[in-house]
């Protein structure tokens, strides 16, 4: 079991237009960070708003998936059986993230998850900033019930997901997000009178 991990190091949570970012999203095998291995890390690079190139690996976790997850994802034991390991994924990652600041929907937990792996793997921090589409849609869209991906996407009449696979989430994210910034510029003058909302870190 990995020692608990101070990530003090960790990006600072940003409320930003961005034209340019990754989008990251990630699928565990549970979770919590301790207990639980990454089963797959998807990207999408972005320049000027549109999609440039895109990065997709499943990880061998070395455990069986539980059934909740199978269910959740479609990922099977099978799927993963000959998928890379995670060292392998993680620098290949690394490398196509750069220093780009990420973008993801609850992309805290999905930071969280990786810097712990970056710590325990490569031996270093994950100190990217990051937007998190979530955090944007409680502010900017109270009158909703509830701000999960899901939610957000008939919001906006994006087409539906069928599984929580981790490239189409990022596909979803990023529309969700331009939507978003489309949406504060409807209702506030400026970013700068909508972000006296927020605070800068979790």
């Amino acid at each position: 079991m990995y020692k608990k991990i101070v990530r003090d190091l960790k990006g600072l949570s940003l409320i930003e237009d961005l034209n340019d970012y990754t989008v990251v999203d990630i699928e565990t095998t549970g979770m919590n960070w301790n207990f639980s291995n990454i089963l797959e890390i998807s990207s999408l690079k972005v320049r000027n708003k549109e999609i440039v190139d895109e990065f997709s690996e499943l990880i061998n976790p070395h455990e069986p998936i539980p059934y909740f997850i199978r269910n959740l994802t479609g990922i099977t034991d099978d799927m993963v059986y000959d998928a890379p390991e995670l060292d392998e994924v993680l620098i290949k990652f690394k490398d196509f993230l750069k220093d780009d600041i990420i973008v993801g929907h609850n992309v805290n937990f999905d930071v969280d998850f990786l810097y712990d792996n970056f710590i325990n793997v490569l031996n270093e921090p994950l100190t990217n900033n990051f937007v998190d589409t979530l955090r944007i849609s409680r502010k900017l869209l109270p009158e909703l019930d509830h701000h999960k991906l899901d939610n957000l996407t008939d919001y906006y009449n994006i087409k539906a997901r069928n599984k929580h696979r981790a490239l189409n989430d990022c596909i979803l994210t990023n529309e969700v997000y331009i939507d978003l910034c489309r949406t504060v510029y409807e209702k506030y003058d400026n970013w700068d009178i909508f972000k006296k909302n927020f605070r800068l870190r979790y």
